[in-house]
């Protein structure tokens, strides 16, 4: 059995927090760890989104049972959660499991890059805002035999996939940055790229997507 000891009681709430999210877009999902030394990366993708979103979580000390150097798993997030112990600070690590395909499929750890043009975050709460009433307004005006999932979906994408200011991110990065606590009132946020990928970047954490899309062929495979 491999224990995480995270770094505090609201590491762990947080830890919490993120996995119960992803479980509300995705019941089955998965989630992948990586980590070494005393840093933790979960690494997730609510369909909804079709984005990566990463949590970084403080650990107080490397894991038992011999693994002191590194640990790269796929679990399920949902038994990740429920071993989640708030007042202990810990975490119990779940069997390993067979991965999705996006989860052999991550951002470079390195190479990252400040992109300009990010709107202040009371800017980008507004356009999600705004997109979400937009969806609303334009499904509820279907006739009911137009309002299918194809016609839902469809205008789905047309609306999140817009871009953020004069930015190449999608405004469906800064939503799920929303709807997973990400993005919060606060000055610090980044955008990165990294070859082709995008990275908003936030206290709380990060949304990545691919410019190209995640089936391109220049992917980073670990």
């Amino acid at each position: 059995m491999t224990v995480l000891h995270l770094a505090d009681e609201g590491e762990a709430a947080d830890l919490a927090a993120f996995l119960a999210r992803l479980l509300h877009y995705d019941r089955g999902a998965a989630v992948r760890l990586q980590a070494a030394g005393t840093a933790l990366a979960v690494f997730g993708r609510p369909p909804s989104f079709e984005v990566l979103a990463i949590r970084a979580v403080r650990l107080a000390k490397p894991y038992e049972n011999g693994l002191d150097v590194t640990l790269d798993v796929t679990v399920s997030a949902g038994e990740l959660l429920e071993s989640v112990d708030e007042a202990a600070a810990t975490a119990v690590v779940p069997a390993a499991v067979t991965g999705p395909p996006w989860a052999g499929v991550l951002p470079p750890r390195g190479g990252w890059l400040p992109v300009p043009g990010l709107p202040a975050p009371d800017e980008l709460l507004a356009m999600v805002g705004a997109g979400v009433t937009e969806f609303r307004s334009r499904t509820q005006e279907l006739e009911p035999e137009r309002r299918t999932r194809a016609e839902l979906d469809r205008i789905g994408r047309e609306i999140w996939s817009r871009t953020v200011g004069d930015t190449r991110l999608p405004v469906r990065a800064v939503h799920a940055a929303q709807s997973l606590g990400f993005l919060r009132a606060t000055e610090d946020l980044a955008l990165l790229s990294s070859g082709a990928w995008l990275r908003l970047r936030t206290p709380y954490g990060s949304i990545a997507v691919r410019r190209a899309g995640l089936g391109a062929l220049d992917v980073s495979v670990r």
